[in-house]
């Protein structure tokens, strides 16, 4: 496919028409980031029918109409298009009518996309099959993205299998092959899903068949169940009216109940209000009684608090005058003291006033240090400089020693080096290598190469068997399984065959109809001849059975043209005679032989018309239940004959299915052995290939290794040639430096002479410091004693004031301690007076208390007197409540069974028996 230009509208970046045209030979695209480049390959897979999202770099497939931007606005659509040549004609025939194929593809916002194939309308599986077909498409290798590359390096066999197809050009069929299988499956669905639908038709027309028999039985007992309504609704009617006559006798009783309760209750609801009447009257005396106890017991109170508070004004008064003594003594004491006090002052200032006048020797003292000072300045300045001459001596000799230890290790390790270089050549000298190695490597691939392809094509044909093999197996498991399923199929319909065939169970005795085998086509002619008497046992312990009839030798034969029942049916010597007078005619000539009829003979057709000796005639209706059961035991017979037939083919055709499976797993382990020697022919031949790149890379890394040793000698020379130079260089230098220990011995004299002159300088400047500081003390010790002896002569003052005061202070204290030792003898006799008052009160109040606590008593129990009538007539009331209750609930069971009666029936209560054809009970 050769593809000869693109034009883009609205795609992405490219907002106006743009075309590319490709030009034969190689067309190239150039630009900055971000130009657009990418923008062309993802439109060419756009518009080969690419529906990813995600391969568009876009969250949804409308991203890729221009969204606009600040001066431009947004477009609506996109359209591409491309441009194939078809100069040689090899497109397929409904496109093949130009030189030129033009496929376009347009979007439109929410709008979807839209395909067409010059200028007609087409579907994207035409596009994409168009392209499938040539061996391209939108997610064909033929378009190699950023990253692909290592992707199909890495590839599984599947993806590399996938490459291989694309190549060749079978990528389009490989799709139709895909949509024929879905549509295969589709009707595999849709054939498995009508199997399942015939089945529900089955199992709903059975489901009618039932109901029907149900609709039948129902119209059987329709009349029954009328009947057994009446009487029910008829005595449910009577009951009702039983209970409501009941309910009302109840009701009157629980009245007069209600009225006794009623009159209990006045009388003692009167009584209570007497006794609470009289109560009154003593609550208040008590009260008054208790009122006056508490107010003198409330003196009393107040009598012990005064007396405590007496008692606690004594004790005070005792602290107090205690501690104004304590105070007195501690205050005449310190009057004492600073007397003591200012007489040292006096003394101590005395002593140094005495102590001034040493300004001369403080003099002498500053002169010494002064020149103490100048001395040891000199001296230090000339230590600091040959201080500074020695350590700069020693830096020079130290950075020299230093080049000299580095520079050392350097040499050695440069000759070390260089010996090592020299013996590496000669090591890659003598190594040399096998220069043949690759060739031969070489020879050996190929032919790994031809065994691969061997194999590749014995596991070709080892697939081909395997496939032919599988869809065996698939043909015979599908015959298989379809046998199978016809299997459970007829085992369903004879399991439901028996259910339905099955006694019912409501007897102990089985009918006769469960020994009776008739010929298939004769079940509706058995049933007419002999209806509900095949429902009869033929146990004699049944209240209806038959029993064995006496000898036939005198019964009539059946007309001519009657062939017998009994022919066609095995059924127990009691219905010999039965069968035997039971003669099977056609339809059309039943009416013409019933005159002939001798009496207890009958004919019937096999559609089940019935013409009896008495002139009865029935014609054929819808089959009864006995000869439906008849058909199902003849139908039930014939499944089990077909189940026989089908196991017995599901046998055969499951070991034919066993055979096809046997040789399937014999083809897999043939394909694996194949692909196992394939496996390791790849194997061989990638181990070869290794080691051929293994044998070149190490030639390739031996000419390395041998030009970087040659550089490296060369490097390695020069450098050790510079630091040997460099060697001499520094010990020239280093001897030509002064001596360090002629310095030292001098800095050592100088710094002894030093700390000589620091120590006589040290000395005078603590003997003037002290000079100094003994002055210092003196003026401040004085200055300090006159503040002293101000605050002591305060002290003196305050604390003659503050005897005085004390002394008056002991005197008030005196006086008032005598005052309040008359209080307690006061106390006393107001106490015993109380104390008499309180006596008496408390027998007072006592005995208005008993009175009021026997009257209350008595109201207590005429309360409870009264709550157990109150509770009496409750009960009275709430059983009346609940007759009630009851009465209008059966009298609303009366009016519902009456109504009901009347909307079953259409008649009143009483004429509900005769509806039922009951004579009612007298």
């Amino acid at each position: 496919m050769q593809i000869k230009g693109l034009r883009l509208v609205g795609f992405k970046s490219f907002v106006e028409p743009a075309e590319l045209v490709i030009a034969p030979g190689l067309t190239g695209v150039v630009g900055p980031n971000g130009c657009g480049k990418s923008n062309l390959l993802e439109a060419l897979r756009w518009v080969m029918g690419e529906t990813s999202t995600k391969s568009m770099r876009a969250s949804a497939m409308d991203d890729v109409i221009f969204s606009g931007t600040q001066n431009r606005p947004p477009r609506n659509a996109a359209e591409v298009t491309i441009f194939l040549d078809n100069a040689a004609r090899t497109a397929p025939a409904e496109f093949n009518d130009s030189d030129q194929i033009e496929i376009t593809r347009r979007i439109e916002r929410e709008a979807g996309s839209s395909y067409r194939i010059n200028g007609k309308e087409a579907r994207a599986r035409d596009v994409r099959l168009l392209f499938e077909d040539a061996a391209t498409g939108a997610r064909s290798h033929a378009l190699v993205r950023q990253g692909q590359i290592g992707q199909i390096i890495n590839a599984k066999p599947e993806a590399r299998r996938r490459i291989l197809e694309d190549a060749a050009g079978i990528a389009g069929l490989h799709s139709r092959r895909h949509e024929a299988e879905l549509r295969l499956k589709a009707a595999e669905s849709n054939l498995e899903r009508l199997a399942d639908v015939m089945g529900q038709i089955s199992g709903q027309r059975r489901s009618l068949e039932r109901q029907a028999r149900q609709a039948r039985r129902y119209k059987a007992l329709t009349t029954e169940i009328a009947q057994a309504e009446a009487i029910h609704h008829h005595l449910a009617w009577r009951a009702a009216c039983a209970a409501v006559e009941a309910e009302e006798e109840g009701l009157r009783e629980v009245l007069r109940e209600v009225a006794r309760a009623s009159a209990a209750e006045a009388a003692a609801r009167s009584e209570r209000e007497k006794l609470a009447e009289t109560l009154g009257p003593l609550r208040e005396e008590e009260a008054r009684r208790a009122a006056a106890l508490q107010r003198v017991a409330l003196e009393s109170e107040a009598l012990e608090r005064e007396a405590e508070a007496a008692e606690r004004n004594r004790q005070a008064l005792e602290a107090r005058l205690a501690q104004t003594v304590q105070d007195l003594a501690r205050e005449t004491a310190a009057l004492e003291e600073t007397r003591e006090v200012l007489a040292r002052l006096d003394e101590e200032e005395a002593q140094l006033r005495s102590t001034r006048g040493r300004e001369e020797e403080e003099a002498r003292a500053r002169a010494a240090l002064e020149r103490t000072a100048a001395d040891l300045e000199a001296a230090e300045t000339h230590l600091a400089g040959e201080t500074a001459r020695l350590a700069d001596l020693r830096a020079r000799r130290q950075s020299l020693q230093s080049a000299l230890a580095d520079l050392s290790p350097r040499i050695a390790r440069l000759a070390e080096e260089d010996q090592r270089i020299a013996r590496a050549l000669a090591d890659l000298a003598d190594a040399g290598g096998d220069c043949g190695r690759p060739e031969a490597l070489a020879r050996e691939g190929e032919k790994a190469r031809g065994l691969l392809a061997q194999a590749e094509e014995a596991i070709r044909k080892a697939e081909a068997v395997l496939t032919e093999a599988r869809e065996r197996e698939k043909r015979c498991g599908e015959a298989h399984n379809r046998a199978l399923l016809d299997v459970k199929q007829i085992e369903t319909e004879i399991e439901t065959l028996r259910r339905m065939l099955a006694p019912s169970g409501e007897g102990d005795w089985p009918p006769v109809l469960e020994q009776v085998q008739v010929d298939p086509g004769y079940e509706l002619a058995l049933a007419a001849a002999l209806g509900d008497d095949l429902e009869a046992p033929l146990d004699p312990a049944a209240p209806l059975h038959w029993g064995a009839a006496p000898p036939a030798d005198g019964d009539p034969a059946l007309p001519a043209g009657a062939e017998p029942l009994a022919a066609h049916v095995d059924a127990p010597g009691e219905l010999a005679r039965r069968l035997a007078q039971v003669g099977l005619v056609d339809a059309s000539a039943g009416a013409a032989l019933q005159k002939a009829l001798r009496p207890g003979q009958r004919l019937v057709s096999r559609q089940g018309d019935l013409w009896r000796w008495d002139g009865l005639t029935a014609a054929a209706d819808a089959p009864s239940a006995a000869a439906r059961r008849l058909e199902g035991r003849n139908r039930l017979a014939a499944a089990e004959a077909r189940l026989a037939e089908q196991r017995v083919q599901a046998h055969k055709l499951g070991a034919e299915h066993e055979a096809a499976l046997a040789e399937t797993r014999t083809g897999e382990r043939d394909l694996a052995e194949e692909r196992e020697q394939a496996r390791a022919a790849r194997e061989r031949l990638d181990a070869l290939q290794a080691e051929l790149a293994a044998a070149e890379r190490e030639a390739a890394e031996r000419q390395r290794k041998e030009a970087a040793l040659l550089e490296g000698a060369e490097r390695t020379r020069s450098a050790l040639a510079e630091a040997r130079a460099r060697e001499q260089e520094l010990r020239a230098s280093l001897e030509a430096l002064e001596s360090v220990e002629a310095l030292e011995a001098g800095l050592a004299k100088e710094r002894e002479r030093v700390g000589e002159l620091r120590a006589l300088h040290s000395q005078a400047r603590a003997h003037l410091a002290g000079l100094e500081r003994e002055r210092t003390l003196c003026s401040e010790r004085l200055a300090r004693i006159g503040e002293e002896r101000q605050r002591w002569l305060d002290r003196a003052r305050s604390a003659e004031s503050q005897c005085a005061a004390l002394e008056e202070r002991r005197a008030a204290a005196e006086a008032e301690r005598t005052a309040n030792a008359q209080l307690p003898g006061q106390i006393d006799q107001r106490r015993k007076a109380l104390m008499d008052e309180i006596a008496r009160l408390e027998a007072a109040r006592k005995e208005a208390a008993d009175r009021l606590a026997e009257a209350e008593g008595a109201l207590r129990e005429q309360d409870a007197a009264l709550r157990a009538v109150e509770k009496a007539l409750g009960e009275a009331r709430e059983g009346r409540a609940r007759i009630e209750a009851r009465l209008e609930a059966a009298r609303e069971r009366r009016s519902e069974q009456a109504r009901a009666i009347r909307e079953a029936f259409d008649c009143a209560p009483e004429d509900c028996l005769a509806k039922a054809g009951v004579a009612p009970a007298p």
